[in-house]
């Protein structure tokens, strides 16, 4: 081993900018500006001049000429084999040499000069997205590759970085870390596993490798979406021989600091670099003892420079995102990393499958009837979790009580993601999947052994019956024998404690003790390890978990018969099978807050409003041609809400049809065709409500394919249209007028004018004051009908009124509103007054089959009474300004926030690039919204350029769940996505 390991030669080597630039100038004839950077062992120095800019490398005495001639023949076979990989390059000195030797103020010094590689490191970026970690595998994978050929003197070294001397590294270098309690811990870790690698050492391919492509030596420039993009590789001093796995545990062990608390975040890293460097079972069996022993290296290795170069600020500032490194990769168990890996790349599971008991052997609880058993679910999908019960600390205990009623025993199932143990407002996906199963019986149940083994107690009074292969452990159990005793299979253990609740289950990692629950991404590995203890039971009942499809799975479906056309949120969709109040809830349990769900105004899954639905339709639903007391009282009640003179009413199925009826009626009743409307809005999908939408977000030919009798004005819009600052209102309802004024004489006047009141396309922008005022009055003139779609902006979302035109101080002559007023059920209404809706019958009858339904008019009523009995309105007002205030005081800290708009909880943040020129985010609000979905937080862009955050969540939000979500946005804004 060289001097690479000799606790006395590691300082780098004393050198000053002032020498480096000499040396760059006299040696390589590069003169310029000198600023040094960062470095563990080597002096490096960024210099340029009028040819470039270039790094210059002055090395630690202690590794030897050839060591630094191998890394120059590794950069010129990179060059040759594949020059579209961005490595440095080396400039040789004045006399051709690559290498300069000069003497430095401690005796002969060599210096090499190598291009620079523009663009920022990695590790800058403080979270790390998957196609980010994947970029980052692919180049790891990539250099890999094209090293694998390489002849080099020098490469057949011992390097402290080459993990299969990290033993010898932790032990050499473990003495300087001081923390005791933090030496003990690395040093058992770091020989578990270096034990793990040395069982596999015979069968892992040893090659050229990096050793190094992390996030400190990849270069990144910035996506479209502001994401980084791994780009280049710098500091090849680690090139040697080594073992693939090493070089990719180097690349999954820089990941780890950046989201410690996922350590298989790493995965897309490895699937990336696999593609690249196909890896055999045994590779993929050591990566994890890889990772772990490569962090150990790093913190004894950080440690140790930090006390013999005291002045070394780069190795210092390591030190603790190295400890994370190392924290992260020890707290995942090998089994249950590898087994995850193994899944990720296709290969076969190893799940234990040896038999679990002896042919004789009893069940495991003597239970008195076998078949007696009822099986709880408290699935995602589970219908005894209705009204929120699943949230209830007690909820699993109370079903099983209830199903003790009528059973004698009672079991959970195996691998199901419990409902139960879901967290609302949480960053982090529970671990919500179940490792074993839980068995409700009477106390005092006796409790037999299995299988042959000994008998352990645990500190937190968990049983543990080790076999020859498999642990079983349970909770719940008062043992008889004595610990530390040997019991056949059928004997006894002992006996159900008084609570009537044993958990049971079974672990193949010896000495480990797993959860009994897991997160659903790393579900997969402990599962391996954790196998069904079900069988245990004999059981004369089905209770395996029926495994719901992926979400893949069932968008894979989708696309097989449902329209593309007909959008999905995300690029990878999670699969939502429930929601709660302002929640959803995917098929793993994991809860997500609703920012964006306006058409379930007062909230998911109602129970008030459920239990309508279902009393009407068990009664009656037919159309609204027959005679029913419901229809006059929800026409009624719905008259009511609005100003005189609007009190007649039409119902129908969506915003869509409101809109198109209301242009139909304000045709009919002026005799004209032309309507105007606002640029960018957004109307509905028919044939007239999509001609009178402009937004190019929902139509990309929307402006260019419009009737001849659609006129759109421009988007009062004081932050990004055609007027803007203090005069922008008045301007825009001065053009407004002039063309609405001009109408008559150019040969089309309005038949009507539409508009929301707050401008919710282009995200929740209210219009200029007095704007409708003033409009409304030239429509009018003009002999047309002003319309108000309230379809999104209506129903108390704005909070400080009911209606969007009531914030201008109008009133409309027709009316349409639909999502909220049916909370998810499909209705909606046009409200107009009586001669309008008179006049219509010159074109006929109208009907709509199921608009006005009996199940639609009570879904209708108890929207209102749940907006009124529950204050909801209040509620938006209140909330809507505290999250306003926050998202303001963001805006402070945060560039990339250009406005915030909106009333009520009708918001829309809008993120620019430049605050001067507004050039949209329109990646980057992609990008925002896909980050936050893994934080826990459904939101989705709008607007035209689709930079805007559309903030519109149900009303029912409460203020923790207003707070968790401004703090995840903040979360994602400051520390990257």
């Amino acid at each position: 081993m060289t001097g690479a390991l000799s606790v006395a030669g590691l300082v780098r080597p004393e050198v000053s900018p002032e020498l480096a630039r000499r040396v760059a100038t006299e040696l390589f004839g590069v003169a310029g500006p000198v600023r040094e950077l960062g470095s563990q062992q080597d002096r490096n120095f960024l210099l340029q001049d009028a040819s470039g800019r270039y790094v210059l490398k002055v090395a630690n005495p202690a590794f030897a000429d050839d060591e630094l001639n191998a890394q120059d023949a590794a950069l010129a076979h990179l060059a040759r084999q594949a020059p579209a990989l961005q490595v440095p390059r080396s400039r040789p000195a004045l006399d051709g040499a690559l290498m300069a030797r000069f003497t430095g103020p401690e005796g002969p010094l060599r210096a090499r000069l190598l291009s620079f590689l523009p663009g920022f490191p990695l590790a800058e970026q403080d979270h790390l997205a998957p196609v980010v970690v994947a970029g980052l595998g692919n180049l790891a994978g990539a250099v890999a590759a094209q090293l694998a050929d390489l002849r080099a003197a020098g490469l057949d070294r011992m390097l402290q970085w080459d993990v299969r001397h990290a033993r010898s590294v932790c032990e050499l270098l473990a003495p300087f870390v001081t923390d005791a309690a933090r030496r003990q811990r690395l040093l058992a870790a770091a020989s578990r596993a270096c034990d793990g690698l040395d069982a596999r050492a015979a069968d892992l391919l040893v090659r050229p490798v990096h050793h190094d492509v992390t996030d400190d030596n990849v270069v990144c420039v910035r996506g479209a979406d502001g994401r980084a993009v791994p780009t280049g590789v710098i500091d090849f001093g680690d090139v040697a021989l080594g073992w693939v796995v090493g070089d990719l545990a180097a690349t999954c062990a820089s990941v780890l600091h950046h989201d410690p608390d996922r350590p298989l975040a790493v995965i897309p890293a490895v699937r990336a670099y696999a593609r690249q460097v196909p890896l055999s079972e045994p590779d993929v069996d050591a990566l994890w003892p890889a990772v772990v022993a490569r962090a150990a290296v790093l913190v004894v290795s950080g440690v140790h420079q930090g006390v013999v170069d005291p002045g070394n600020g780069y190795a210092l500032a390591a030190q603790e995102r190295e400890w994370q490194m190392f924290a992260a990769a020890a707290a995942m168990p090998a089994e249950v990393a590898t087994a995850a890996l193994r899944a990720a790349l296709g290969m076969p599971d190893r799940i234990w499958s040896a038999g679990l008991t002896r042919p004789d052997a009893p069940p495991l609880l003597a239970l008195a009837d076998l078949s007696d058993v009822a099986v709880l679910d408290l699935s995602v999908t589970s219908e005894d979790l209705l009204d929120g019960a699943w949230l209830s600390p007690s909820a699993e205990a109370d079903l099983a009580a209830d199903a003790l009623r009528d059973a004698g025993t009672v079991v959970t199932r195996y691998g199901e993601a419990r409902l139960t143990r879901t967290r609302l407002d949480s960053r982090q996906a529970p671990a919500s999947i179940a490792l074993g199963v839980e068995v409700f019986c009477p106390d005092g149940t006796l409790v037999r052994a299995p299988f042959d083994g000994s008998v352990g107690v645990e500190a937190d009074r968990t049983v543990v019956l080790h076999g020859a292969d498999v642990d079983l452990l349970l909770v719940g159990v008062a043992v008889s024998p004595r610990p530390d005793s040997t019991v056949q299979a059928g004997e006894l253990l002992g006996q159900v404690g008084q609570q009537g609740r044993v958990f049971v289950q079974l672990c193949t990692g010896r000495g480990l003790r797993p959860p009994p629950f897991a997160r659903p991404d790393e579900a997969p590995g402990w599962r391996s390890v954790c196998p069904d203890p079900t069988g245990l039971l004999q059981l004369a009942v089905e209770v395996a978990t029926t495994d719901l499809a992926t979400a893949a799975e069932v968008l894979t479906q989708r696309r097989r018969a449902f329209a593309d056309v007909q959008e999905h949120y995300y690029d990878q969709p999670v699969r939502i099978e429930r929601g709660w109040r302002h929640h959803l809830v995917d098929t793993s349990a994991r809860t997500y807050l609703d920012a964006v769900n306006n058409v379930a105004g007062v909230g998911h899954a109602h129970p008030r409003i459920a239990r309508a639905a279902a009393r009407q339709w068990s009664l009656l639903n037919t159309n609204s041609r027959f005679n029913y007391s419901i229809l006059a009282d929800f026409s009624g009640r719905l008259a009511t809400l609005l100003p005189a003179p609007l009190d007649t009413v039409f119902l129908v199925n969506s915003g869509s049809e409101a809109v198109d009826l209301a242009l139909r009626l304000a045709q009919t009743w002026t005799g004209r065709e032309s309507v105007y409307c606002l640029a960018e809005g957004y109307h509905g999908w028919t044939s007239a409500s999509d001609a009178i939408s402009t937004s190019v977000a929902d139509n990309p030919a929307a402006l260019s394919t419009r009737p001849d009798w659609v006129h759109p004005l421009p988007a009062p819009n004081p932050f990004r249209g055609r007027f803007r600052g203090p005069g922008a209102g008045a301007a825009y309802t001065a053009a407004a007028r002039e063309l609405l004024d001009g109408s008559a004489a150019a040969g089309h006047p309005p038949a009507a004018f539409i508009c929301e009141a707050v401008y919710g396309n282009a995200g929740g922008i209210p219009l200029p004051d007095g704007y409708l005022t003033e409009v409304y009055a030239a429509t009018r003139a003009a002999g047309g009908l002003c319309i108000a779609d309230e379809v999104q902006v209506g129903y108390g979302r704005l909070g400080s009124s009911f209606w969007g035109f009531e914030q201008q101080g109008v009133v409309p002559d027709v009316v349409t509103v639909a999502k909220a007023m049916g909370n998810g059920h499909p209705l909606g209404a046009v409200i107009t007054r009586r001669d309008i809706a008179d006049a219509f019958a010159s074109n006929g009858y109208f009907f709509s089959s199921s608009g006005g339904s009996p199940v639609s008019c009570a879904v209708g009523m108890a929207v209102l009474d749940v907006l009124e009995q529950e204050g909801l309105q209040a509620n938006a007002a209140e909330l809507g300004a505290h999250l306003r205030t926050r998202f303001e005081q963001l805006a402070e800290q945060v560039p990339l926030i250009g406005a915030v708009h909106g009333l009520g909880l009708y918001l829309g943040v809008e993120l620019v690039r430049d605050r001067t020129t507004f050039e949209p985010a329109t990646e980057e609000t992609a990008a925002i919204c896909e980050r936050l979905l893994e934080l826990g937080v459904v939101l989705q862009p709008t607007g035209d350029r689709l930079n805007v955050l559309k903030i519109k969540p149900p009303l029912c939000l409460t203020r923790s769940s207003a707070d968790f979500f401004v703090d995840r946005v903040a979360e994602v804004l400051r520390r990257g996505w």
